[in-house]
């Protein structure tokens, strides 16, 4: 009996033309049936942004040869919900990849990310999903080294599977030759932002965001650690945000002062 090939969805937030998502469809043409759903134009840093209060377009395209591609109008986000219900029609692909993203997504960059928020909706969906991310921002990036990975992660997750509401964030090194894989923690770290303050000729004040991100983890069982010593980090990720350590010590604080207050505040006796 032949097996039937796997149908895979590819996102990105790069835009539609970057380079780092021809690679990606191109490796899963090697893995399954391809369709591309990502924007018109870059999308990066829009997290899980979706569109509201203005058209979605989506638009079909003839981009590069055999592949069924639509390019949409609005972000990373969009372009999974459109895909589900709109391409694919409810029959939900067996896993969707989103990428390769032109720059890291490592430890506090996943919740900036539009390249990982589309891996992350594709979660939400039920769907095992994926997000690669190369710590290259150039359009040039060399991807070649990223090839065989994307092809092993990838069939790893549709032989396996993914734990429920678990999604891998995958980051790539900007080294020529990876050491192998290591599975990760996501490393604690913040940006500490500035704002330039400018004058437009208008003679307006504006401002642009500059800034440098502030690594505050020094384990070596995280990703930022894994990338900076060769290695390709794997980040089991999961878009549950509630902090369960937390619950027993908010069960000890006292709102016992509060009973009744509501009915009070209405007047009611």
């Amino acid at each position: 009996m032949v097996k039937k090939k796997p149908n895979i969805l590819v996102v990105n937030d790069d835009g539609i033309t970057a380079p780092g998502i021809k690679v990606l469809l191109e490796e899963m043409q090697k893995i399954g049936n391809v369709v591309v759903v990502a924007p018109d134009s870059a999308q990066s840093g829009m997290g899980h942004a979706i569109t509201l209060g203005r058209p979605l377009r989506l638009d079909k395209i003839n981009l590069y040869e055999g592949v069924e591609m639509y390019q949409c109008s609005g972000t990373p986000v969009d372009c999974v919900k459109l895909a589900v219900n709109k391409v694919f029609k409810g029959q939900k692909p067996d896993i969707c990849v989103s990428g390769i993203n032109h720059g890291l997504n490592n430890s506090i960059n996943v919740l900036y990310s539009g390249t990982m928020s589309a891996a992350v909706e594709g979660a939400i969906e039920g769907i095992p999903s994926v997000g690669f991310s190369l710590d290259n921002f150039s359009h040039d990036a060399d991807f070649s080294y990223c090839r065989p990975y994307v092809i092993s992660i990838t069939e790893q997750v549709l032989a396996n599977g993914l734990p429920k509401n678990t999604l891998l964030n995958v980051n790539f090194p900007q080294t020529q030759g990876f050491k192998g894989i290591k599975i990760c923690r996501q490393a604690g770290g913040h940006w500490v932002e500035e704002f330039d303050e400018r004058i437009d000729p208008h003679n307006r004040d504006y401002y642009w965001t500059t800034g440098k991100f502030v690594l505050q983890d020094r384990g070596e069982d995280t990703d930022s650690f894994a990338l900076a010593n060769g290695y390709v980090s794997v980040v089991p990720t999961q878009f549950d945000m509630t902090a369960h350590h937390a619950i027993p010590e908010l069960n000890s604080w006292s709102f016992d002062h509060l009973e009744g207050t509501t009915k009070h505040s209405k007047g009611e006796k």
